[in-house]
């Protein structure tokens, strides 16, 4: 049987107001559901017999409560239920659920409409239980209106404390506190320093407004600018070798990219900042990725970008969470910069993560030009042939010469 939901958007004023046909369903039902917090707000409009379900964490325990009923259940919920709201969850959770919606406006609606402004255009971004990867791509962007809910973790002054550590210091911050309280809203103006010592109460949000633009580069960071292993400036994938080498690797349609043996950071930065949509991973063995990485990432403006100083070989990458705690995402595309004389075993356990139709790339020094027998057997003949006995389809190498430098060859394969 198909379950039936009458889900109902509220504000937090302390008396409700329903239109005359919610009136008459909330008065014609017997099964109502909803947070804590809703249900103090509506009780008084409930009927006397009526059952309630509480929202509470695990959700799958609240839906087999849901399915032990085979009449329409009534959910109240904030503002517009399908702004991340519940009616969502639903629909996930539920997908052949009817659905029937009443909706209110949502926190960042209002909060627009107290300030008087056009939102339109309004980039809206949920941290409510969710990573900063949405809010950080929006920054990357300089989206000129970024509306952020927040929730325990996120709060406005953990946001302008990361902006500013990043160099977003080109925005304006307003935070509207209890919106949907006729006589607790609070409007805060304040600047990024000051919201970094402010507490807030829940709950809120915020707008951002773009003051003015960040100077960014289009394609190819110059190498110079990068800070870079001391006595070894040449230890960087130099600008056109990197753009040559995120075309390789498809970054346009893909969601997740791996950078083994990161060094400098410049192959993750570079695409982070071209591609903000991606999700980024770096490893690397050395201790000075650590301070490179983080140094770079700042000068850049690239939040976002999780790393790991370690062994990739020695890790359980299974083990692995990022920032949030959350398990780091598996790669659709891997970017070996370093293997430490084991690339055929990095690519095997890079293959084993690596999603079906995933690209695997790898940049050598041209094989006529290394003298040492013990690493020319570590290139591209090497390479190929792993790639060959993973099962993966190869593509012609790209030789790349700049300057005086030696040859490049960057070799790809994708995975079946």
């Amino acid at each position: 049987m198909c379950k039936h939901f009458i889900v109902i958007g509220i504000d937090d004023n302390e008396t409700q107001w329903f239109a005359p046909k919610v009136e008459d369903i909330i008065s014609s039902h017997k099964v109502f559901s909803g947070g804590k917090r809703h249900h103090q707000l509506v009780q008084s409009h409930l009927p006397s017999d009526c059952e309630w379900i509480d929202i509470t964490v695990p959700l799958d325990d609240v839906f087999r409560r849901y399915q032990s009923y085979n009449v329409p259940i009534v959910v109240f919920a904030s503002g517009d239920p399908l702004f991340f709201g519940f009616a969502s969850t639903i629909q996930r959770i539920l997908p052949e659920a009817r659905i029937e919606l009443f909706p209110h406006f949502n926190s960042l609606q209002t909060l627009a409409h107290r300030l008087l402004m056009p939102y339109h255009d309004l980039r809206m971004v949920s941290l409510t239980g969710r990573s900063w990867h949405e809010f950080d791509t929006a920054l990357i962007q300089q989206a000129p209106k970024i509306g952020v809910l927040t929730d325990g973790q996120h709060t406005p002054s953990a946001i302008a404390a990361r902006m500013l550590h990043y160099g977003y210091d080109n925005y304006e911050m307003i935070v509207g506190e209890h919106l949907g309280s006729e006589y607790e809203v609070v409007i805060d103006h304040l600047t990024l320093e000051e919201i970094t010592h402010t507490t807030f109460s829940r709950p809120n949000c915020l707008i951002l407004k773009l003051k003015h633009l960040l100077p960014t580069y289009s394609f190819g960071i110059p190498d110079h600018l990068f800070s870079v292993l001391e006595g070894r400036p040449q230890m960087i994938t130099k600008a056109t070798v990197r753009l040559l080498t995120l075309s390789a690797l498809d970054l346009p349609r893909r969601t997740s990219l791996w950078d083994i043996g990161f060094c400098t950071g410049s192959i993750s930065i570079e695409a982070r900042l071209l591609f903000p949509h991606l999700h980024v991973t770096g490893f690397e063995v050395r201790q000075e990725g650590k301070e490179l990485m983080e140094e770079n990432a700042k000068r850049f403006h690239v939040p976002g970008i999780q790393f790991f100083i370690t062994d990739f070989m020695d890790i359980d990458l299974n083990q692995l969470h990022d920032e949030e705690g959350l398990p780091i995402t598996r790669p659709d595309t891997v970017f070996i910069g370093g293997h430490g004389g084991n690339l055929p075993e990095m690519m095997t356990k890079a293959h084993h993560y690596l999603q079906p139709g995933g690209v695997m790339v790898y940049n050598c020094v041209d094989p006529q030009t290394i003298t040492d027998p013990r690493i020319r057997k570590d290139s591209e003949e090497l390479f190929f042939a792993t790639a060959h006995r993973l099962g993966m389809q190869a593509e012609e190498p790209l030789c790349v010469a700049i300057n005086n430098y030696h040859p490049i060859h960057i070799l790809k394969a994708t995975k079946k």
